[in-house]
C-alpha cells in the first residue's frame, strides 16, 4: 500500500490534469485524519498524518502555482486556511482563529504551520477540490461541481472524493457551448 503522503500526491495530480487548473487557482481540501486511520470523523486526530498528507498536496500545489485551500472542521465553522496574499488579491476578509488538532483539524493546523504567512476565511470559492473522509467541502466550490473519478477512491481508510468545476450553460436550447471548458 502506498503511503499516505504518496497517496495524497497522487490524487492531488490526477484532479489538477483533469480539472485543467492553472497557475492562480484555487484548490480546497478537506481532510479527517481520524478517517485516515480508520476512526470515526472528528474523534481521533492524527496531526502526522495531516503533516503527511499536507506534504503531499501542497508540493504539487506549489509547483504549479495554484492556491490551497484547507478546509478546517466544524469547530471553526469549516472556515479555510489560505495564504494571506491569495486572500488579499482576493479582497477577502480574514477571521480571527489559530487551528489546533482538536479545534479546527489536523490537517486546518498543518496548513497554519506549513504556508508562509497564513490566515483563516469564512468562505472561498475555489476551482477543485478534494474531500478526504466525508469533511463535506461542497460549499466551498464554485457554483457548478463535477465529479472526477480518480484511480484512488480511499486515502488510508478515509474515502476519497474530487470535483472539479465548470462554468455554468445559460443561453438554453439554442445556445453553442464552448467545449474547452466543459
Amino acid at each position: 500500500m502506498k503511503s499516505v503522503y504518496e497517496q495524497a500526491k497522487q490524487a492531488t495530480e490526477e484532479l489538477v490534469a483533469a480539472a485543467k487548473l492553472k497557475a492562480g487557482d484555487l484548490f480546497v481540501v478537506g481532510c479527517s485524519s481520524s478517517e485516515i486511520t480508520g476512526s470515526k470523523i472528528g474523534t481521533d486526530s492524527k496531526p502526522e498524518t495531516a503533516d503527511e498528507v499536507f506534504r503531499g498536496v501542497y508540493e504539487v500545489l506549489k509547483a504549479k502555482g495554484i492556491y490551497l485551500a484547507a478546509q478546517c472542521c466544524e469547530h471553526l465553522n469549516r472556515a479555510l486556511v489560505v495564504e494571506g496574499d491569495y486572500a488579499e488579491k482576493h479582497g477577502i476578509e480574514t477571521v480571527n482563529a489559530v487551528p489546533q488538532p482538536k479545534a479546527g483539524g489536523s490537517f486546518g493546523t498543518a496548513a497554519y504551520k506549513g504556508f508562509a504567512r497564513p490566515v483563516l476565511v469564512e468562505t472561498v470559492q475555489a476551482s477543485a477540490g478534494l474531500d478526504i473522509g466525508g469533511t463535506l467541502i461542497g460549499m466551498h466550490l464554485k457554483k457548478v461541481a463535477v465529479p472526477v473519478r480518480l484511480s484512488l477512491d480511499h486515502i488510508g481508510n478515509a474515502i476519497l472524493l474530487a470535483a472539479r468545476t465548470r462554468p455554468k450553460f445559460v443561453g438554453g436550447s439554442r445556445a453553442v457551448y464552448d467545449e474547452n471548458l466543459l
